[in-house]
């Protein structure tokens, strides 16, 4: 993957605990970075179409519904990271 221009890239904050998860989650598997790793994660992620919400069924701000839970687990499943 090429270096991106620094202007082009934005700061994504997570929990460290959940950094370092990541960390070893990618150990042997050739990601580079926990960073790389969540990149690709999250375009996989984006790259399905996600289903209409009206605005009475979205969950608090920042949590996950137990079906989009579900969803990532099995993907992350898929991938062999769980």
């Amino acid at each position: 993957m090429a270096p991106r221009d620094p202007s082009e890239m934005v700061t994504l904050k997570i929990p460290r605990p959940l950094y370092e998860r990541l960390g070893q989650l990618i150990e042997g598997t050739g990601f580079r970075s926990v960073t790389e790793f969540a990149t690709y994660v999250l375009r996989d992620l984006a790259s399905h179409p996600a289903p209409p919400r009206r605005a009475e069924e979205a969950p608090e701000a920042g949590r996950m519904t137990d079906a989009e839970l579900a969803a990532a687990r099995q993907r992350l499943r898929e991938l062999g990271y769980l």
